[in-house]
């Protein structure tokens, strides 16, 4: 079975990492289901900006974006950033997720994942020196203007040293 991962490496090749993940995600069947769309994302992979439009195939019972479509739209990000932002050195994963609905939406919705580059250094470091930590990324869904917040959604994020992580699970497998 082909993965994700494998076919951005191989399209990698072809066209620049942040057009490969645009477009990956925008054609992939997972993401597509979400309704929400990858509208930017940088070349050095710091900034990712998405929108959820309001539309039939996200609207909920009281006529309101659903909020499984919230969570699902911003879901894979902080996790899939990061990834591809510190190397193959490290281990990321989702460990645990919080939304909080402030109110209804009726309208299109925006969000943007940022990483800044102190932050990335200070992620490899605490990996290096803990072996693993975990951190917390929130993403507000807003309006285009971001004036009106309508959630918030809290992603924990699991980090390992690579190795680490392997001698980790070599040794809870024997």
């Amino acid at each position: 079975m082909i993965t994700y991962q494998k076919l951005a490496k191989l399209a990698s090749r072809f066209m620049s990492k942040s057009t490969v993940m645009k477009y990956g995600f925008n054609l992939s069947p997972m993401y597509r289901r979400t309704s929400a769309k990858v509208t930017y994302i940088s070349k050095d992979f710091l900034t990712i900006k998405i929108k959820l439009p309001y539309s039939y195939k996200n609207a909920n019972y009281v006529n309101t974006i659903f909020g499984g479509s919230m969570f699902s739209a911003v879901d894979p990000f902080p996790m899939t950033q990061l990834m591809n932002l510190i190397g193959d050195d490290y281990v990321v994963w989702d460990k645990a997720a919080e939304i909080f609905f402030r109110r209804p939406a009726k309208e299109d919705l925006y969000a943007e994942f940022t990483y800044t580059l102190e932050e990335l250094n200070e992620i490899k470091q605490k990996a290096n020196d803990n072996n693993e930590f975990e951190i917390i990324k929130s993403t507000q869904l807003t309006n285009k203007d971001k004036s009106i917040v309508f959630c918030e959604v809290r992603k924990k994020v699991y980090i390992a040293n690579k190795t680490f992580f392997k001698n980790k699970r070599a040794k809870k497998n024997s």
